[in-house]
C-alpha cells in the first residue's frame, strides 16, 4: 500500500469517529435526558481527542511527506485537503481539544435552560470559558496560517472565503436593504393581507406532512428520521440524515417550512460523491454551499408562487380548513422586522446575519467584551432594523452556536441565500419547465439538476469555482437581489 492509500484509508478511520461524534450529538439534542449531559459531554470530548490524535499522528505527517495523488483532480484536491487538515491539527494541542468540546458541550447545556429564562448571567461563566478556548484555538490558528484569528475560524466553515470577502457584500446588501424595506412596507400596507385559519394544527398531523414533504423532495427515509429538538438542525451523516424540528399547534408553518430547509441539508449529504466517502474531498463544499442547498428548496422552490399554489390544497385535506395560495403568501413571504432570526423573512433575515459577523469579529478580537454583548446586540439590532429585543431571549440567548463553540458560521447562511438565488436563476435556465412541476409539487427536477452540478462535485471546487462551475460566475449578489425584488416588488419602476 503507497503512502496515498495508506492516508485514504486513515482518514476514513477518522470520518467513522467523527460520525459517531455526530450521532451523539443528535442524541443529546433530541433523545438525551438532562441528567446525561455530563457524560456526554466527556463521550464526545474523547470522541474528539482520539480523532485529533489520529490526524497528528507521525505517521500522518510521514505518508503526507512522500504521498503523491493520481493526477485525476479529484485526488490531487483530496490530497491538498488532507495537507490542510492536518496542518491545522498539528497546531491545536490535543488538550485545548479536549477542553473546547467539554467547554462547548456545557455551555450548551446551561445555555438550553438560560434561554427560555431570559438569563445572560446564568450562562456568561461557560461562555466565556467557551470564548477563552476558542481564541486560544483562533490565535493559534491564525499564527499557522497565516491569516487573522478570525479568519481562521471563518475558513474552517467555508474554505477559501475571508472576512475581507464578506464585509463588503454585507455593507453593500445594508445599503440595499435601507432603501428596500421601506418600500418593501409600504408595499405591503396597500396589499390587502389574508390570514390563514386559526389553528389549532396538530402536531401528529404537521408531523405526517413534514414527512411526506421532505419525502416527496426525495429524501430516503431508510437512511434519514425526523425528530423534535430545541433547536432545528441536520445532523448525522450522508447515509444516516438526522433531521430535528420543533412543532407549534397554532403555526404550522415555522416546523413545515423548517423541515423542507433541512430537507435540502439533507439532500446534499445523501448525494454527495459515494466513491470519495469519508475523503476530504468527498465532503460538502462547506457550510455557505450547505446553507444554499437548503435555501434553495426552502426559500426559491417551496415559497414560490407555483408550489405555494400546489401545497394550499394539501394542507387544507390535511388541516380540514381552507387554507388558499393567498393566505400563503401573506404568511410566508411578509415582511417585518423582528427579533428571531430563525423567523425572519427572507429581505431582512441578512441584517441578522450581518449583526452576528460584527459582533463575533469583535469578541474573537477582544475588542467587545462578554459582559457588553447584550447591549451591542440590542444597539447593532437597532441600527440595522430599526428595533431592540425587549430581553436577552429574544436577543443574544436566540442562537445555539455561540454557545456551542461555533464562531465563524453566520457568514454561511447570507452567503448561502445569495448563492441559492444564483443557482435558482441558471436552473430556470436549464429547466425551463421548472415552474410546471413546482405546480404539481415536483421538484425532483430541480433536486436532479443540483445533484448533478453541486453535490456530486464534494468538496472538489471551493465556493466561488463551484459556483462558476454549476452557473458560469463567482458569487454575484445582484442575484440575490433581483430575486428580492422580483418577490417583494414586482411593479418597482
Amino acid at each position: 500500500m503507497n503512502a496515498y492509500a495508506r492516508l485514504k484509508e486513515k482518514f476514513s478511520r477518522i470520518a467513522v469517529l467523527d460520525e459517531a461524534a455526530a450521532v451523539l450529538g443528535w442524541d443529546a439534542a433530541a433523545m438525551m435526558p438532562a441528567g446525561g449531559a455530563a457524560a456526554r459531554g466527556e463521550q464526545i470530548a474523547a470522541l474528539a481527542g482520539l480523532s485529533h490524535e489520529l490526524l497528528t499522528a507521525s505517521s500522518i505527517a510521514e505518508d503526507l511527506h512522500s504521498a503523491e495523488a493520481p493526477q485525476d483532480g479529484w485526488d490531487e484536491v483530496n490530497l491538498e485537503m488532507m495537507r490542510e487538515a492536518h496542518l491545522r491539527a498539528t497546531a491545536i494541542p490535543t488538550e485545548l481539544v479536549e477542553a473546547g468540546s467539554r467547554a462547548n458541550s456545557a455551555c450548551e447545556s446551561i445555555w438550553r435552560t438560560a434561554r427560555p429564562n431570559s438569563d445572560f448571567a446564568a450562562v456568561r461563566p461557560a461562555l466565556e470559558e467557551v470564548l477563552n478556548l476558542t481564541r486560544q484555538k483562533a490565535e493559534i490558528l491564525a499564527e499557522k496560517l497565516a491569516l487573522t484569528p478570525y479568519d481562521a475560524l471563518l475558513t474552517q466553515y467555508q474554505r477559501g472565503i475571508v472576512a475581507a470577502d464578506v464585509a463588503p457584500i454585507f455593507a453593500e446588501y445594508e445599503a440595499f436593504l435601507r432603501n428596500a424595506l421601506p418600500e418593501v412596507e409600504e408595499n405591503q400596507r396597500r396589499t390587502p393581507f389574508e390570514a390563514l385559519p386559526p389553528g389549532p394544527y396538530p402536531a401528529s398531523v404537521q408531523e405526517i406532512l413534514c414527512r411526506r414533504l421532505a419525502q416527496d423532495a426525495g429524501l430516503d427515509f431508510s437512511h434519514a428520521r425526523l425528530d423534535r429538538s430545541a433547536h432545528p438542525f441536520c445532523g448525522g451523516t450522508p447515509t444516516d440524515i438526522r433531521i430535528t424540528t420543533r412543532y407549534d399547534e397554532q403555526d404550522f408553518c415555522s416546523a413545515l417550512l423548517g423541515v423542507l430547509h433541512e430537507t435540502g441539508h439533507g439532500l446534499y449529504e445523501q448525494n454527495l460523491p459515494r466513491l470519495y466517502m469519508r475523503q476530504p474531498v468527498g465532503a460538502a463544499a462547506g457550510m455557505a454551499t450547505h446553507e444554499s442547498q437548503s435555501l434553495i428548496v426552502e426559500m426559491q422552490a417551496v415559497r414560490s408562487d407555483a408550489y405555494l399554489s400546489y401545497l394550499a390544497p394539501v394542507l387544507s385535506e390535511a388541516f380540514g380548513a381552507a387554507i388558499t395560495q393567498g393566505a400563503l403568501k401573506s404568511r410566508l413571504r411578509r415582511v417585518q422586522r423582528s427579533f428571531i432570526r430563525v423567523e425572519a423573512d427572507e429581505l431582512t433575515y441578512p441584517a441578522h446575519v450581518i449583526l452576528r459577523f460584527r459582533l463575533e469579529q469583535a469578541m474573537i478580537s477582544r475588542e467587545l467584551e462578554l459582559r457588553d454583548l447584550p447591549q451591542a446586540w440590542n444597539e447593532g439590532l437597532h441600527a440595522l432594523l430599526g428595533i431592540t429585543p425587549p430581553d436577552d431571549r429574544q436577543g443574544c440567548l436566540q442562537d445555539i452556536h455561540w454557545y456551542d463553540g461555533l464562531f465563524g458560521y453566520f457568514p454561511s447562511y447570507t452567503l448561502g441565500a445569495m448563492a441559492a438565488a444564483q443557482l435558482m436563476a441558471a436552473a430556470r435556465i436549464a429547466l425551463p419547465q421548472l415552474d410546471e412541476s413546482l405546480l404539481a409539487g415536483d421538484i425532483s427536477g430541480l433536486i436532479g439538476w443540483l445533484a448533478g452540478n453541486v453535490h456530486a462535485k464534494g468538496s472538489r471546487f471551493g465556493f466561488n469555482a463551484l459556483l462558476t462551475v454549476a452557473t458560469g460566475e463567482k458569487l454575484n449578489p445582484a442575484a440575490f437581489r433581483t430575486h428580492l425584488l422580483a418577490r417583494y416588488l414586482p411593479n418597482r419602476g
